[in-house]
């Protein structure tokens, strides 16, 4: 019997909101018996005869004036669990208002009882009226959560760290947003002892080191600290986090506060992860800027279905576009995606479009059907081991896969093309990033020719080039996370190995910031920050789990793998850059290519990657980027050695 009454309420708790005509009714009908039962009263307390026809005269009246002053001020809206000081005043104003109305009427269409009588009734009104409509919704608030704490579900106790607005805020939504699983129990401050406060009947705790958090910790049965946003978890990573991993305390952070709000957070709430530690203060993006010079445009993204263009197509989808063309041959990410896009953005008019950037036809079949305006083109190979394994096919998917869509993108009169591409690129150790700064390269060459006339087109060409993004599809973090899981140990290639991090939403903002201040031909350069050590990477994410590295979980060195740098780089050591308006995005001054001169070497490269020419395809590669130094590589006897004859016949050719 138990079971099904608390199966019921449970329900009951998951109902978001009730009905605004609900509220409004309710409402009505006490208004209107606030005002018959005044004057009902002040009948007998001041001797009156009020008859039927006049109180039914007044209950009219009432309605009348009701109705009118909840249309002005309407009290009714929002949801009542939320309700706030601005409700309070709303409910205030619309009680006055109508009171004043209803004197209005009663005045104008004259009664017999004296102005005294009335006036009276006036203040009884307002109060009563203001009394009991605000007496209602603490009566729904308290039956909500009466019901929310009796769902059966045992509550973990929890304090929100830091007594900010937003944290007050928090505190306030977080038992009417159907998070059952867990009860606050306070705030935290990390800090001297302070004067002993209560915030909205919750009290504020201080600590000041591990000893006094593990008295606190035993003191409430608490299990977990909430943090508000990313900057309170990152502020906090050297100190209560780590208090807290030794105590085994979970520690968790809130989603945006617009999902807590709309109930979400239930579903929402997570752990503090190692991207919320590594990430920087969120970038300032124009985004309304972008929005504008992308309005009513088809987009197209190459590579869609992969950890960057599918945050390019979630981002893109937030604007007013007229068409976004999904373009990806892995079948499954692709049909992912398109679940998620019509669950997320239902008036979002897109197309999934399955097919290989290596096929010139298909790429050609698709310009000519949805006549794109603007091109992300973030379809490559990315995984350095991988293409050191199959230069060939790095070639085939990054260098001409990439000419392929350039040059639709001329020949359809694409307005704008922004090519994703790596820091990988610059000074190449590898195939990987030797391919990707031969795409760099003929993309760069393409838009000289257009610009002094040697080709006809009008699309402007724009690069961007960034570091590691965290949580990336088979990126490192994945994989560490995998490897805790199953009780390690974790594999780090070597301990001196260093990596720029970026989490996937700042980076795809970055790339549609550089795709509108574009004027043609540049390279972007994203601001990294600081880089990150992978050994110290994979310590803390232990640490994190709630394990000791190197005692419960042990970090394994590897050595390099072929291609793999101990460093990477944003710009080669030819490069210079130029500020732009954005502080994090900055323009590589680089040398000029001629197309004529790029175009035919690079048809002679892809043909022979059609071919299957490994050794020919890799030294090829080397001559039209002499800089691809391979380390740790069986291509590195291929290298063109400084001063060599070789290396200044090369440099003659290209620049």
């Amino acid at each position: 019997m138990k079971t099904n009454i608390q199966a019921k309420l449970s329900k009951l708790a998951q109902i978001k909101y009730l009905s605004r005509w609900i509220i409004f009714t309710a409402d009505l009908t006490t208004s209107t018996a606030v005002t018959l039962f005044t004057i009902f009263f002040l009948r007998y307390a001041i001797n009156l005869n009020v008859d039927l026809a006049m109180f039914l005269r007044m209950g009219t009246f009432s309605i009348f004036a009701s109705i009118l002053s909840f249309a002005v001020f309407q009290p009714y809206k929002g949801v009542v669990r939320h309700s706030t000081l601005q409700e309070l005043w709303r409910i205030g104003l619309a009680a006055v208002a109508k009171s004043v109305l209803l004197l209005l009427l009663i005045y104008m269409l004259g009664s017999p009882k004296p102005m005294k009588f009335w006036m009276m009734c006036f203040f009884i009104d307002t109060l009563t009226t203001s009394a009991l409509l605000v007496g209602l919704r603490v009566t729904l608030i308290n039956i909500y959560n009466f019901i929310l704490n009796n769902t059966g579900k045992t509550q973990r106790s929890l304090l929100i760290y830091g007594t900010t607005p937003q944290s007050i805020t928090a505190a306030a939504l977080m038992p009417h947003a159907y998070l059952s699983e867990y009860k606050v129990g306070g705030y935290l401050v990390v800090g001297p002892k302070g004067k002993e406060l209560s915030i909205g009947g919750l009290p504020v705790y201080y600590v000041e080191d591990k000893l006094a958090l593990t008295t606190l910790m035993n003191r409430n049965a608490l299990e977990g600290i909430l943090f508000v946003g990313v900057n309170d978890a990152k502020q906090e990573q050297d100190r209560l986090i780590r208090y807290c991993e030794k105590l085994n305390l979970r520690t968790l952070i809130l989603p945006p506060m617009e999902e807590l709000m709309d109930g979400k957070v239930r579903r929402t709430v997570r752990p503090v992860r190692i991207e919320d530690l590594l990430g920087r203060d969120e970038i300032k993006i124009n985004m309304s800027e972008i929005g504008n010079s992308l309005a009513g445009k088809t987009v197209m993204v190459t590579g869609a279905a992969g950890s960057i263009g599918s945050e390019i197509c979630r981002q893109l989808a937030k604007f007013h576009i007229k068409h976004l063309v999904l373009f990806d041959s892995a079948e499954t990410p692709m049909h992912n995606l398109r679940l998620e896009l019509e669950e997320k953005f239902p008036t979002l008019p897109f197309t999934p479009v399955i097919g290989d950037v290596r096929s010139e036809t298909r790429v050609d079949s698709i310009f000519g059907c949805y006549q794109p305006n603007v091109v992300f083109h973030a379809a490559a190979y990315k995984h350095v081991p991988l293409m050191e394994s199959n230069p060939c096919e790095a070639i085939r998917v990054n260098v001409r896969g990439t000419r392929n869509v350039a040059d639709m993108a001329v020949k359809y009169n694409v307005e704008r093309f922004v090519m994703v591409s790596t820091d990988k690129a610059v000074n190449p150790t590898n195939v990987m990033g030797c391919s990707k700064r031969l795409a760099e390269i003929y993309v760069q060459s393409l838009a000289t020719a257009l610009k002094n006339g040697s080709k006809q087109g009008s699309t402007k060409f724009i690069t961007t080039r960034f570091g590691n993004v965290l949580g990336s599809n088979g990126s490192v973090i994945p994989r560490f996370r995998e490897q805790i899981a199953n009780g390690g140990p974790v594999t780090v290639t070597h301990p001196d190995i260093i990596r720029y991090f970026m989490t996937i939403p700042e980076a795809c903002r970055l790339v549609l910031e550089a795709g509108t201040m574009g004027k043609g031909g540049e390279i972007f350069i994203f601001e990294m920050g600081e880089p990150v050590k992978i050994a110290n990477l994979a310590r803390r994410m232990i640490e994190l789990a709630g394990f000791e590295p190197d005692k419960d979980i042990r970090i394994e060195y590897t050595g390099l793998r072929p291609g793999e740098k101990l460093y990477e780089e944003l710009l080669s050591d030819e490069e210079n850059t130029l500020p732009t308006p954005h502080e994090k995005i900055r323009v590589a001054k680089v040398r000029e290519y001629d197309y004529r001169e790029v175009e035919p070497r690079i048809d002679f490269l892809t043909e022979n990657a059609r071919s299957g020419k490994v050794l020919d395809t890799v030294r090829i590669m080397k001559q039209i980027v002499p800089e691809f130094i391979s380390q740790n590589s069986v291509y590195e006897k291929f290298d063109i050695k400084e001063n060599s004859e070789e290396k200044k016949n090369v440099k003659k050719l290209i620049i």
